[in-house]
């Protein structure tokens, strides 16, 4: 008997779709695939005020492929200059359903970010009582910290005081990678949720060094040790609302990636899905998939599940997809799991 799971057709709360031409090469990836994005800010220059959202959205929708139905949420960039008139107006038009915390020098495009997050209290209180979500980068970036200790130490120097100072913010941690963040967000009652990657899912720092250095690895946060992979699978796979879908895809040239000073981002998009019912199979939870990529995002960020739905089969033979995309200006590598894949989207 053929193997099928049918799903309210799932959305992804942490994308990045870049601009020009990667734009046009990689938007169709994720709208073959997902209803809606949480789309982020961090351009060249960034996304940071209402005019640069809306004309964002524009780009991303001009590019999509005729008949795709695919709806960016938008995202703004907070630096310590943001308005919080300009957000409040960007939030009850419904341009924006987020605003993005990127800790300056934390990951591609963030030296805009925010260097003192008390100066931006003005900002977050405003957003505390619109019930504007939050979206973070969890990690310091402080020289002395080691890089594998960068999300325990930010949830113990900023994002733990910064939930007291302002307790009724909403935030989501984004890209969890270590079992303190998934403890953490445990720990809350209410108000804090997370994302969680594909590829941390599937990988860990093993992956990073197998034979040499795997450039096509590396992303921000990095990929940590075996049993933070375990404590992520855990979570996704275990039907707690508080847990949902973020592929950070996130594409490069492999030039900027296969370089002395690669780039970090894995592009996830187009075997996304299969992944993740390669990981809930092994976790035995296939009944919790619906509730990971389907339902708790929606939930948190107060929308609507999505009305249409999406079947993945499962294969008698390994799925077999393009090992690179080619966009004009050059190859960029697509997520290899390092191990067969049978699910697919068939429907």
């Amino acid at each position: 008997m053929d193997q099928k799971i049918t799903l309210r057709r799932p959305d992804d709360w942490h994308l990045h779709l870049r601009d020009g031409e990667m734009l046009q090469a990689v938007v169709a990836d994720s709208a073959r695939h997902f209803a809606r994005a949480i789309i982020m800010p961090n351009l060249v220059p960034p996304v940071v005020c209402s005019d640069d959202a809306i004309a964002y959205r524009q780009r991303i929708t001009a590019s999509l492929p005729e008949g795709a139905n695919f709806e960016p949420l938008m995202t703004l960039y907070l630096t310590q200059t943001t308005d919080p008139d300009d957000v409040t107006l960007a939030a009850s038009s419904g341009l924006i359903k987020a605003v993005k915390l990127y800790p300056a020098g934390a990951t591609t495009n963030s030296d805009s970010g925010v260097k003192d997050i008390t100066k931006v209290t003005a900002v977050l209180e405003r957003m505390a009582e619109i019930g504007l979500p939050l979206c973070v980068h969890g990690e310091v970036t402080n020289s002395d910290v080691d890089i594998f200790d960068r999300e325990a130490v930010f949830i113990e120097t900023v994002l733990d005081p910064l939930r007291r100072r302002i307790p009724d913010l909403k935030i989501i941690m984004e890209h969890v990678t270590t079992s303190d963040g998934i403890d953490y967000v445990k720990s809350a009652a209410q108000g804090l949720a997370a994302t969680l990657t594909t590829h941390h899912l599937m990988i860990n720092r093993n992956h990073l060094f197998q034979g040499g250095i795997r450039p096509h690895y590396y992303c921000l946060p990095i990929v940590k040790r075996h049993s933070h992979q375990l404590a992520l699978r855990a979570a996704a796979t275990s039907g707690d609302a508080r847990f949902f879908l973020g592929t950070d895809s996130a594409p490069h040239l492999d030039g900027a990636k296969e370089s002395a000073c690669g780039c970090a981002g894995v592009y996830n998009s187009p075997n996304a899905l299969s992944c993740l019912a390669h990981v809930f199979e092994e976790e035995h939870a296939l009944d919790n998939l619906e509730a990971f990529a389907s339902l708790n995002g929606p939930a948190f960020y107060n929308l609507p599940v999505n009305s249409d739905t999406i079947t993945l089969k499962k294969m008698a033979q390994p799925v077999v997809w393009p090992e690179k995309l080619q966009t004009s200006a050059g190859p960029v590598t697509v997520f290899d799991p390092d191990c067969d894949l049978y699910w697919a989207v068939v429907e």
